[in-house]
């Protein structure tokens, strides 16, 4: 074997290799499209919107504000 065919065939073994890396990154990158696809269907159906959570605590915060003003007239003795 010659140098230069040495030489060639190393440069196809890095090229192989380069090629091999690049084939994972792209289905790495795929993979993760496909999760945050998934990521924002399952946001959008399944978290509560700040707005109805809001509305959900109206009345756990009226209960702590007649809490706060039962405990403010309260004197002690």
């Amino acid at each position: 074997m010659s140098l230069e065919q040495f030489v060639i065939a190393m440069i196809g073994a890095a090229c192989a290799v380069l090629g091999w890396f690049a084939r994972e990154l792209y289905s790495a990158v795929n993979r993760l499209r496909d999760d945050l696809q998934k990521l924002e269907v399952k946001l959008s159906t399944d978290y509560v919107r700040y707005d109805r959570l809001q509305d959900a605590f109206k009345p756990i915060m009226q209960s702590l504000e007649e809490i706060k003003q039962a405990l403010s007239h309260k004197v002690d003795k």
